[in-house]
């Protein structure tokens, strides 16, 4: 039901939409006939709730009454919440603002009608006030069951609501105290009133091995088993391949092609190829990628299921996969010295990196090597530490931290350097896969380059990785490193992706493309604001040059990850749509998702897209149909990344809770009137200082400088700042950490006759009046 209902909203929502009669309008969605019954239902669902209107003739409009609009509520942990209307003809809406008592019993996720009380200006965003909840994300939860004065309640993780929730008779599921449970909501909780539900499922003792991936598995509702007949069509499919059957497939497996992926990597969905024409000198870019298609035909039970999935869901220690392993880690998987099917687009760059002839094929291959990450970078290592002939400048910056390894990328015509001798360990790599991984280096630098010069951004987000002991015991964290054999291959696949998008864009062929809208003016004078503050003033916030110039001068600082943070916060979110719209962080007019099929479904519709055109020379796709796939799909990838920020937070949180007095180094992030947010600058976690730590003094909270700063003593705390924390308190069911400066100290009796504050939340302190 929930994608008729978006299919239905898309189309009587769109611009060009003309009020038709129900059985009109069910056949200009192009449904299939045994979908009406569920057509009529959501239809008269819609007109119950007020979404729809019925005029007199019986035809079907958009119901918009005294400026209601329909949306996605989500509240935020300070109360307040915002809804996200509906995209129109595709194209996103400004948020709605929602005070905490004008959110009705909303919870996040939840479907509701809203009254907009304040229009969107270009300096305020949309205000107004929840009227009706429409449809519930969801009525289960999980949280922490205890008990209170003879009442059983439970605690719900995070922030969804401000109070536990009453239960009836926890006895029938034999629930004892400290046991995470589910819980079906029976009445939703209001600002006037408490929320009561009964407990449905008991997960196991807080803190059991399995019992937190289980409870991230239950909050979010992602799926686990595949039905039966989804593993059966995976056999027939999987009993039916043949490695030597490459009918109307072009043959690559002759030719050198590698695969780099991280050590753990389950599935293999993308390989590539470097060579030189010996003729043109053109460098020869060939991408190929797991080509799914072949064994998920549309409409089957496969291909419903990674429908519904959208998404693979890479948890701590778990994957949720999209397909059934006899596809995603078997058939699809590029796997070495295994012939495999793919999707191959064949690229031609001039010695100036003008882009050429761009090809498609059905093709086959067999990977010859599987590299790690790590391990192409010892390579890249050994290569820079080598002899090298005297070339052109070096390409320094952009992520490049060693400009050794950009030399030579161009001789002094700018064509590509030949190949030449390199030095070889014993029980190495083949020497044909040296002087390849050489040029897979000049070229993809080459095209990083270009990417930056076009005004592209780069926004360097710490990614947290989990270290465990042999007992699968978390034992520490770190970031993620992202180097020089992560550019090369997120250079190859932004190549690929781009041709794709720029074909089907040259032919008018309706995609779902990947598409990231520029941010709003307010939000990006705001961050230039900001950057003032921090001494790095930006003239002109909406020139992306002066962006990147401003993330490159804080690279190396400690702000840095303010710095990003900020600028990351001004944007607008990435979404699947058929809408052309510009990518804005990639400075690119065309892109869509094309090289990850294994793992999500928009990149499929993009490969059927695409087999369509190599086999028949043409091909098209429904905008409204593309539409309402693209909304599923992105709030499907929002709830998988949720999750997994949800769990390796909850992770980091139960080590960080045996470690407490433990001291961190640590950059201000966030500034507040009730104290200030530290991130750990070799670990990942962040926590909140609260004033009411800060006892040597009253500290006074400067907004437009985003500081804290002391009275008597001047003493401030800025965003940016360096500053050593220790760990003081790890609130498990809220998700918070609580920290407190190393150097804390107490106020003397000459500070002043005022008493100190009581431990808790102080009164809100008032702003410095200026």
């Amino acid at each position: 039901m929930a994608e008729i209902l978006a299919k239905v909203l898309h189309a009587v929502t769109a611009k060009s939409y003309v009020p038709l009669k129900a059985k009109p309008l069910f056949k200009r969605l192009n449904l299939p006939e045994s979908d009406y019954p569920e057509f009529r239902k959501t239809v008269r669902e819609l007109v119950r709730t007020g979404r729809l209107a019925l005029a007199k003739n019986n035809t079907l409009r958009a119901a918009d009454a005294h400026g209601t609009v329909a949306g996605v509520y989500r509240r935020s942990a300070a109360g307040h919440g915002f809804v996200r209307p509906h995209a129109v003809d595709g194209a996103p809406q400004p948020e709605i603002y929602i005070r905490e008592d004008k959110a009705l019993d909303a919870a996040t996720g939840d479907e509701v009608m809203a009254r907009v009380t304040r229009a969107a200006t270009r300096l305020k965003d949309a205000a107004g006030e929840v009227v009706r909840v429409l449809e519930r994300a969801t009525r289960t939860f999980v949280g922490t069951y205890f008990e209170r004065d003879r009442v059983a309640l439970v605690r719900v993780d995070g922030n969804l609501f401000a109070h536990s929730i009453a239960v009836g008779d926890p006895g029938a599921k034999g629930a004892k105290p400290q046991d995470k449970v589910v819980i079906e909501m029976l009445r939703f909780p209001a600002p006037d009133a408490r929320g009561e539900g009964v407990v449905a499922e008991v997960l196991g003792p807080n803190g059991a091995p399995g019992v937190d991936t289980l409870s991230v598995i239950r909050a979010f509702g992602l799926p686990e088993a595949f039905p039966e007949s989804a593993l059966a069509e995976a056999r027939q499919v999987a009993s039916q391949f043949s490695e030597t059957d490459l009918h109307g497939r072009t043959d690559f497996t002759d030719e050198l092609v590698v695969t780099i992926d991280p050590p753990d990597a389950k599935d293999y969905d993308d390989a590539v190829s470097v060579t030189i024409d010996p003729k043109t000198k053109h460098w020869v870019l060939t991408v190929h990628i797991a080509d799914v298609a072949a064994f998920v035909k549309p409409g089957g039970a496969l291909d419903v299921e990674a429908r519904k999935r959208a998404t693979s869901v890479y948890l701590p220690q778990k994957v949720i996969p999209m397909f059934p392993e006899l596809i995603s880690n078997g058939l699809a998987s590029l796997q070495e010295g295994k012939v495999r099917y793919v999707k191959t687009v064949r690229m031609e760059f001039t010695p100036g990196l003008q882009k050429g002839h761009v090809e498609f094929f059905n093709g086959a291959i067999r990977n010859r090597k599987r590299f790690t990450y790590d391990e192409v970078q010892a390579l890249l290592d050994e290569l820079a530490s080598g002899p090298t002939p005297p070339g052109p400048p070096s390409l320094k910056g952009r992520g490049e931290t060693d400009p050794s390894r950009a030399a030579n990328v161009t001789d002094a015509q700018g064509a590509p350097p030949a190949d030449s001798p390199l030095p070889f360990r014993e029980g190495g790599p083949a020497p044909d896969l040296l002087p390849m991984i050489r040029r897979m280096r000049d070229l993809a630098l080459l095209l990083r380059k270009k990417r930056f010069k076009r005004g592209a951004l780069e926004l360097t987000m710490p990614e947290a990785v989990l270290e465990y002991d042999a007992d699968g015991r978390v034992s520490g964290a770190h970031f993620a490193e992202h180097n020089l054999s992560h550019q090369i291959v997120e250079e190859f696949m932004l190549a690929a992706n781009e041709a794709v998008a720029e074909h089907f864009t040259a032919h008018e062929v309706s995609f779902l493309r990947r598409v990231h809208p520029a941010p709003n003016e307010n939000k990006l004078e705001a961050f230039a604001q900001f950057a003032a503050i921090l001494g790095h003033p930006i003239k002109r916030p909406q020139d992306r040059y002066e962006l990147q110039r401003v993330l490159d001068a804080t690279a190396d600082k400690p702000e840095r990850a303010a710095f990003h943070f900020a600028l990351l916060r001004s944007f607008k979110q990435a979404t699947y749509s058929p809408v052309p719209d510009e990518h804005y962080a990639l400075a690119s007019h065309h892109y869509c998702h094309f090289t990850s099929p294994i793992r999500r479904y928009p990149d499929l519709q993009v490969h059927r897209l695409l087999d369509k055109w190599v086999r028949t020379g043409s091909a098209s796709a429904n905008t409204e149909e593309l539409a309402a796939l693209g909304e599923h799909c992105s709030k499907m990838e929002r709830r998988a990344e949720t999750a997994e920020r949800e769990l390796v937070k909850t992770r980091i949180l139960s080590y960080l809770s045996g470690r407490l007095g433990e001291q961190l180094d640590a950059v201000i992030t966030g500034v507040a009137d009730y104290g200030f947010f530290a991130q750990a600058e070799r670990f990942p976690a962040e926590g909140l200082v609260h004033i009411s730590s800060l006892v040597d003094d009253y500290y006074w909270f400067d907004e437009s400088a985003h500081s804290l700063e002391g009275r008597r003593t001047h003493r401030r705390f800025r965003l940016g700042d360096r500053v050593r924390v220790v760990v003081a308190r790890v609130d498990l069911p809220r998700r918070m950490l609580d920290l407190r400066l190393a150097d804390a100290r107490p106020k003397t009796e000459d500070d002043g006759g005022d008493a100190l504050p009581t431990p808790g939340r102080p009164p809100r302190p008032r702003k410095r009046r200026k």
